[in-house]
């Protein structure tokens, strides 16, 4: 059996286990993925400052995200089609995540509903909203996430047109996957993935189809999300969403110093900077990268936090350090329930855990509130 001691690891295992389309949606970017490997190798250039004969004792990595407490600075990412990584995905990793005291955030292009994750879990989750060009839709949805008592809605601003990528045009991405040849074959090597979707009924978007008028079936629901998504989403509508909304709110998607100044003038509880994963604009610095400058402009204005490239603790103490008050991780989450499902998912957040209590320690803090730009060597800072 594979000891596994590293987000790699279960990497390795989902990519055996996961048919390939669903593997490769998760695990790749735009154009030449320029910027989804910078999100990650980014991480790498900043070093630590090791301090020694330091009393490690009683260490702790709680901290608080828009005021909801979090076992350390880390929430589930919205990760859209989670449930054809392993069935019932989002309702697994929700469940996870809530055992493990941290945020766990519902795409709005999930596989299981809204109302599937509050039917299986007690501690509100957080929901994320795309804005497409069916408002009355989008207002159901809204309306649906504060039946289920939502605790923030992550409001993404940087998916009014899909970027190029090119893994998914190739492999004929669609949920649940069309029954071709290649298909076919491919599935037929992931026999515990077949197992479980053979005992789930949650194939298809569960936030959509149903609940928007002619969208019954995955045909018709293809042709929709194509012609859904708003090019003309602007800072107007996301005063519009907050006050329709009414409750916390997350804005996601800022990579820019004058995006954050807007994101901070528009009454947000908190911005997230983010690229996308690199899935969207290839050639965008990465999430790292762009951290610092936000938080120096915007940072006393607006809960800063961050995603992109997170794999280890060590990365999360690096944004914590560069001032994000909180991270997510998607694709280090993706890979533990697709490698293993729930049990997978724990696996991953105990060793970004780990990773994390142990690094604080070495660089001589023993609570993650006294982490700051002090643990990192200096020259090696990004920006």
């Amino acid at each position: 059996m594979t000891v596994i001691t590293h987000i790699e690891d279960l990497r390795v295992l989902a990519e055996k286990r996961v048919p390939r389309m669903f593997y490769d949606y998760a695990d790749s970017g735009s154009w030449t993925e320029s910027t989804y490997r910078a999100n990650e190798s980014d991480f790498q250039k900043i070093l630590l400052r090791q301090r020694v004969a330091v009393n490690m004792e009683g260490r702790s990595t709680a901290t608080t995200m828009v005021g909801v407490p979090a076992a350390m600075p880390v929430a589930i990412a919205p990760t859209g089609l989670t449930g054809m990584q392993h069935a019932d995905g989002e309702i697994l990793a929700a469940k996870a995540a809530e055992k493990f005291g941290i945020p766990f955030t519902l795409s709005t292009m999930s596989i299981c509903s809204i109302e599937d994750i509050a039917a299986h879990t007690k501690a509100p989750f957080w929901f994320q909203l795309y804005v497409m060009k069916d408002r009355a839709f989008i207002e159901r949805l809204i309306d649906r996430a504060k039946a289920a008592k939502c605790g923030a809605l992550v409001l993404t601003l940087d998916l009014q047109i899909l970027g190029q990528r090119h893994k998914d045009l190739k492999n004929g991405l669609s949920a649940p996957p069309k029954l071709t040849l290649a298909n076919l074959f491919n599935m037929a090597t992931k026999p515990r993935w077949c197992l479980g979707m053979l005992g789930t009924k949650r194939r298809q978007f569960g936030n959509i189809v149903g609940h928007v008028s002619g969208v019954e079936n995955m045909s018709s629901l293809s042709s929709w999300t194509a012609d859904q998504f708003d090019p003309r989403l602007n800072w107007g509508d996301v005063e519009w969403i907050k006050k329709r909304w009414g409750g916390k709110l997350i804005l996601k998607g800022i990579n820019d110093v004058e995006d954050a100044k807007l994101a901070a003038d528009s009454g947000a509880d908190a911005l997230i900077v983010s690229n996308h994963g690199g899935r969207q604009l290839d050639g965008a610095q990465s999430s790292i990268a762009a951290l610092p400058a936000i938080v120096a402009e915007v940072g006393s204005r607006i809960e800063v936090h961050m995603d992109g490239g997170i794999r280890s603790g060590q990365d999360v103490l690096k944004a914590r350090a560069l001032g994000a008050q909180g991270t997510y991780i998607g694709r280090a989450m993706l890979y533990g329930l697709g490698a293993m499902g729930e049990a997978g998912v724990t696996k991953a957040l105990e060793i970004i855990h780990k990773e994390l209590d142990l690094t604080m320690a070495f660089c001589g803090r023993t609570r993650i509130e006294q982490v700051d730009r002090s643990v990192l060597l200096p020259g090696t800072l990004p920006g």
